[in-house]
């Protein structure tokens, strides 16, 4: 119960400042510390997300952070992935889809890693008008 609480707080913490929280944190917490397959954890996390992407956007359209249309279209599109992707990820073992979840955030990590090295602050301002580095 205390791993779930530990998953659950960072998650959250981390989804708010990174816009992560999802798959990054909560497939590899409720495998590692609340003992769930891997098919289960990927399960669970998409129905754990769901708070957390509601008041992350909620907050950060707050903000004037949320390009409304953009979100639309890639929520919509990924709707529609997603059922594709629950039914390879049932014809795939766990050890494959842990194999396959394992090289998805490594080359996510690769590339951030690679663009946070090549471009400096961008100089654009947060809506409370300070100069941020973002993207």
């Amino acid at each position: 119960m205390i791993g779930l609480v530990l998953v659950g707080v960072a998650a959250g913490a981390l989804s708010g400042l990174l816009g992560v929280g999802g798959g990054v944190l909560f497939v590899p917490g409720l495998v590692v510390l609340a003992g769930l397959a891997q098919h289960q954890a990927e399960a669970t996390s998409l129905l754990a997300i769901v708070p957390v992407a509601l008041v992350g956007a909620y907050r950060q359209d707050r903000y004037g952070n949320v390009h409304r249309r953009d979100a639309l279209l890639v929520g919509v599109l990924s709707a529609a992935g997603a059922v594709a992707g629950v039914a390879l990820a049932n014809a795939l073992s766990g050890r494959q889809l842990r194999v396959a979840f394992a090289a998805l955030m490594l080359a996510v990590a690769v590339q951030l890693l690679r663009k946070a090295l090549r471009q400096p602050g961008d100089g654009t301002r947060r809506a409370d008008g300070d100069a941020g580095a973002s993207d």
